[in-house]
């Protein structure tokens, strides 16, 4: 850390996850001396790759879907625009389990029509949905209740309750409408209908220059999803490792803080400072500024996820895991959200001959089954594969990856906390939120949400 005459930098980033690494960056394109703490060992946060075995194997994120122009942009700026790679054409197809069963989820009106998963009064009921009213505009309804009086219980339960738990790891009777899924609250408010919309919108998607994650292309890197992170953590002039931050404390024209670990600690300051650490480890960093909006942040739940890496060897054995992956559906009353097919989503992800697939367990649904032993981690999902997908031989190989907190959940009452967030902002002039518990929690919502707090740093320091 080089010290500057009135500060250590013009910005200082707190957290070298996926926004923090982000938005630094763009504050260096802007010209900015920027400044980036992160309290582990590597940048990344949750997004890692490692190899072993043969597998590819991914900690957190396994793909993302190409939204938005941004995304094209930051990775050309990072020159890896030639390691990205799309998904295979057969991983287009998705399974929900029902009835002990993967079953395709139709992709198309022809296919919902001879769908199995959902039952011909189900099909009926959702002939009914451009003809019902519209929800109150101001009432913070759960996605549950939403789905429930626009689609019916069927499609609660066999389509958005899996979702659910496969994105977030959460459970729809938890999470709020406007601000989990903000798009869907805003179809109906706008068209009256989710039908009416998804056709009438097309022409207001055009004028964002942003593409329907139903339709954008899903990718990843060769080296995996770690690819893009070590790309901006290399290219940011000024990042230091194992250095966690301590309180932020407001001066006449700069915010400080002490970094570092052992004998390495020292105090820091900059006239902006960008906290992009998850919600339970930005609430004590601001506890003396904004003890309201420390408040606030804690009150966001992080469920515990565990990830299960499960190698086979042959490719004949029981499904043909020919899709993206399968998700299970709550009231299938299973042991697991579900698994990616990891080796079918992407080419080599496995070697030859073998096939890779990548299980979630725990959440919202089931916090007490993430905590488990690897051991019985590995029994449970050999057993749930069993099951499910016919893998009647053991696996090659089984690797855990555990996450106390994984995924911010946006509950009821999310909007009121992000308010207190704004208001913080608003009132110290110079700190900024940037995180995953705002704005989405998809890879091209963290760097959208990203490009946006560094566009705002810009403007607040451009006033002074």
């Amino acid at each position: 850390m080089q010290p500057h005459a009135e500060s250590d930098a013009d910005v200082i980033v707190v957290g070298g996850g996926l926004s923090g690494l982000t938005c630094a960056w763009r504050l260096q394109q802007c010209g900015l001396d920027v400044l980036l703490l992160e309290s582990a060992s590597r940048a990344g946060g949750c997004i890692g790759t490692y190899k072993e075995d043969g597998y590819l194997l991914e900690t957190g994120p396994n793909s993302a879907l190409d939204t938005s122009p941004l995304i094209g942009r930051l990775l050309q700026e990072l020159a890896i625009g030639d390691a990205k790679i799309v998904s295979n054409p057969a991983a287009s197809k998705r399974f929900v389990v029902r009835g002990g069963r993967p079953v395709a989820l139709p992709m198309s009106p022809l296919q919902f029509l001879g769908s199995g998963l959902f039952s011909t009064a189900a099909k009926l009921r959702l002939c009914a949905e451009p003809f019902l009213p519209r929800g109150s505009p101001s009432e913070d309804e759960t996605v549950a209740a939403f789905v429930r009086r626009r689609l019916g219980d069927e499609f609660l339960h066999y389509a958005i309750n899996p979702f659910v738990g496969g994105v977030y790891a959460g459970r729809p009777e938890q999470l709020s409408l406007r601000s989990a899924f903000p798009r869907l609250h805003a179809l109906e408010q706008r068209y009256g209908s989710l039908i009416r919309g998804q056709w009438m919108g097309r022409r207001a998607r055009a004028a964002e220059a942003a593409t329907s994650k139903h339709t954008a292309a899903m990718f990843s890197f060769r080296g995996g999803m770690e690819t893009l992170t070590i790309a901006l953590a290399q290219r940011l002039k000024r990042i230091v490792l194992n250095a966690p931050a301590s309180v932020v404390q407001a001066g006449p024209t700069t915010f400080s803080m002490t970094a570092g670990a052992g004998g390495a600690v020292r105090t820091l300051s900059a006239p902006a400072v960008v906290l992009a650490v998850p919600a339970y480890a930005a609430a004590p960093l601001v506890r003396l500024l904004a003890p309201a909006t420390a408040a606030a942040l804690e009150d966001i739940p992080y469920p515990p996820v565990s990830v299960v890496h499960t190698g086979y060897e042959g490719a004949a054995e029981g499904h043909a895991l020919d899709g993206f992956g399968m998700l299970v559906p709550e009231c299938e009353h299973r042991q697991i959200l579900g698994s990616i097919f990891s080796s079918t989503l992407f080419h080599e992800r496995a070697a030859p001959g073998h096939r890779l697939l990548t299980t979630f367990i725990g959440g919202t649904r089931q916090a007490g089954l993430a905590s488990l032993e690897d051991g019985a981690l590995h029994a449970l999902v050999r057993q749930e594969h069993r099951a499910l997908l016919g893998m009647e031989h053991g696996p090659a190989f089984q690797r855990v990856r555990k996450w106390a907190r994984a995924i911010p959940q946006y509950t009821v009452g999310h909007e009121q906390r992000m308010q207190q967030v704004a208001a913080a902002e608003a009132a110290l002039g110079g700190l900024f939120f940037c995180a995953n518990y705002r704005g989405g929690i998809s890879i091209g919502d963290c760097i959208a949400s990203a490009e946006a707090v560094a566009g705002r740093v810009v403007a607040q320091l451009a006033t002074r």
